[in-house]
């Protein structure tokens, strides 16, 4: 079986981060995804579609360091669903993407202010805790000049 999905979008809020027991870190924000297309009558329709992404312990410490609303992202993760009964007793359903990696994208001005490019290690984050900051080939490096791999 396989859990899968990668996007690349528009960070929609800056990380809400909380730290909870035994110094574990979560970090949540959105991300937007868009297509467009021309409807029958010729008309350019775009679709946006808004995704809920959840970081756990390093990574959202390094997404609370360098992830901001606007920033191009890209992340790879696994979705998760939740539900629950709401104060008047309806079920209700919440979709989310616990990421894995993630690693910003677009020019050095776009991301944190960081100055560092969007190959660089600041702007990649991976799960795995023992060595955050490592390039992962699996992910594209993608220089500002460079069109999107799909």
């Amino acid at each position: 079986m396989i859990n899968k999905v990668t996007l690349i979008g528009h960070v929609g809020r800056d990380p809400e981060i909380r730290h909870l027991d035994n110094n574990v870190t979560v970090a949540r924000f959105s991300v937007a995804t868009s297509e467009s297309y021309k409807n029958k009558n010729g008309e350019k329709v775009t679709n946006t579609e808004w995704h809920n992404i959840v970081l756990w312990r390093g990574l959202a410490d390094i997404a609370e360091k360098i992830v901001k609303k606007g920033a191009l992202i890209y992340i790879e993760g696994k979705l998760r669903s939740n539900t629950w009964d709401d104060k008047d007793g309806n079920k209700r359903t919440t979709v989310e993407i616990y990421g894995e990696n993630f690693q910003l994208l677009g020019r050095p001005s776009e991301n944190s202010g960081s100055g560092s490019g969007s190959g660089s290690s600041e702007n990649h984050a991976s799960h795995d805790q023992s060595a955050p900051h490592e390039q992962n080939s699996a992910i594209p490096d993608l220089s500002p000049t460079d069109d999107l791999p799909f």
